[in-house]
């Protein structure tokens, strides 16, 4: 690409465009980085230098760029049909993707509703399990277990059952309640409690709400193992055991949002699989088409679904859809997906790359003076930097350090985006041994370079 036709591109973006999560001044004031083309675990921008995709371009990548299985499902598709709608008809890639989903997941799900996005997923379960009990005559159950700090979306709903002052402080009028409990997180790492005592203090504190409100819960909604955009909040099997038996105890439903930690990233098909877990609604998205297309599914249990059937007249249906709902084209993507995390074994084969991961981040990081708190599962990680570790005394938000570690981690070949100060490491599955190290070079010096030589 000629830098003529970079420059035209870059006052056009300026221009038109409005950036997610960004904040537009800053990015005005900047230079855009436009990418170009993928190849591989590598991203490469329009003036052809690459980088190394260390996010996965937002978690969802699976198996790299251009992976020759993925672009073959995508072509034979494409020649097939693009999209028909599903409601009041179906198609030959959603039937062959629910199958596939229900063998995959969890003991005791079966039923495949599809969406477009992770939030969409989300906001579905959310509809479900509000329905659900009005149908079965439990008219009190309309309150919703959550996390404090969690996200599970930006549609209001899902928002609701999340919060994040930064991304939502401005519709927090829009938002319904819900009974929010702290995490073990916020013992072990803001009250210096060991995990065990955190993971005690944590599971308190979601006791004394079931006991107030057991009759009033329709469900328990969970990132298991690790809360991503909270800042790669993680948290024990235990805990989440202890949570999920508290929720059944109740009569309580259990959604679980696998929409980040889904595909193999915690080093499982599915992160409640740690746990043992099976709930009555997993929320699907991100990786299910290896990062391809947009798509989200919220799988069911047969218990639920039938709660739905009756006479039209009766009104049970599940009145819920979109235009691109199961688009054929995200679907059949979809598929070669499983098929290839299936044949070529690549969960299996993660651990070595896991511990890898592991070490790099303890070596690199672990004794710097900046470094609050390294916290992984699987590949997804998060570090930590404060102005003062022993205090707890951050950064100010004004100085964006993560961001401005992100910026200079450019400068040496990857990409990554950080949570506030918190570094994200988030790279593909297919990511090389090689890779990691790389990735946690780049990061590192930009770090040191950013914060100083320490």
């Amino acid at each position: 690409m000629t830098e003529e036709r970079y420059r035209r591109l870059a006052n056009a973006d300026h221009r038109h465009l409005w950036h997610p999560f960004t904040q537009m001044q800053a990015w005005l004031e900047d230079e855009p980085l436009i990418i170009e083309r993928g190849e591989g675990n590598y991203l490469i921008d329009a003036r052809g230098r690459r980088y190394l995709d260390g996010v996965s371009s937002l978690w969802c990548n699976v198996h790299g760029h251009r992976q020759a299985q993925l672009d073959r499902a995508l072509r034979e598709q494409i020649e097939r049909i693009a999209h028909s709608t599903m409601l009041g008809l179906s198609h030959t890639p959603a039937i062959e993707l629910a199958a596939a989903l229900a063998s995959i997941v969890p003991a005791g799900l079966q039923r495949v509703f599809y969406s477009d996005s992770g939030a969409e997923a989300v906001e579905v379960a959310l509809r479900i399990a509000a329905q659900y009990w009005q149908l079965a005559a439990s008219p009190r159950r309309k309150l919703f277990v959550t996390l404090e700090e969690a996200y599970h979306g930006d549609t209001i709903g899902s928002t609701s059952l999340g919060y994040s002052e930064p991304f939502h402080q401005h519709i927090r009028h829009l938002l319904f309640p819900t009974l929010k409990t702290p995490p073990p997180h916020i013992f072990r790492f803001h009250q210096r409690m060991t995990p065990e005592a955190a993971d005690e203090a944590a599971l308190d504190a979601a006791a004394k709400i079931f006991d107030r409100h057991a009759d009033e819960v329709a469900a328990v909604v969970i990132e298991p193992l690790m809360q991503g955009a909270a800042g790669m909040w993680a948290h024990s099997t235990r805990y989440l055991e202890g949570l999920v038996e508290m929720a059944r105890r109740a009569g309580a439903l259990v959604i679980v949002d696998e929409v980040a930690t889904g595909f193999g990233r915690t080093g499982r098909m599915f992160a409640c699989e740690h746990a043992g877990i099976s709930p009555d609604l997993l929320c699907l998205g991100k990786g299910i088409t290896g990062g391809y297309l947009p798509l989200a599914a919220t799988v069911a249990t047969e218990r639920i679904f039938e709660m739905f059937l009756g006479r039209p007249e009766e009104f049970r249906a599940f009145y819920y859809g979109h235009t691109y709902t199961g688009n054929p084209l995200a679907a059949a993507v979809a598929l070669a997906n499983l098929e290839l995390l299936r044949d070529q074994r690549i969960i299996e084969s993660m651990r070595p790359k896991i511990e890898l991961l592991r070490s790099c981040l303890q070596n690199r990081f672990g004794e710097h003076p900046n470094v609050a708190d390294i916290r992984q599962w699987g590949l997804m990680a998060g570090v930590e930097l404060m102005r003062s570790p022993q205090a707890r005394q951050p950064f100010p938000y004004a100085a964006q350090t993560g961001a401005r570690i992100s910026k200079a981690a450019r400068n040496r070949g990857v990409i990554v985006r950080p949570l506030g100060d918190v570094l994200v490491f988030m790279p593909p599955l297919s990511i090389t041994p090689a890779e990691i190290e790389m990735l946690t070079d780049a990061v590192h010096g930009a770090m040191r370079e950013t914060l100083g030589e320490k």
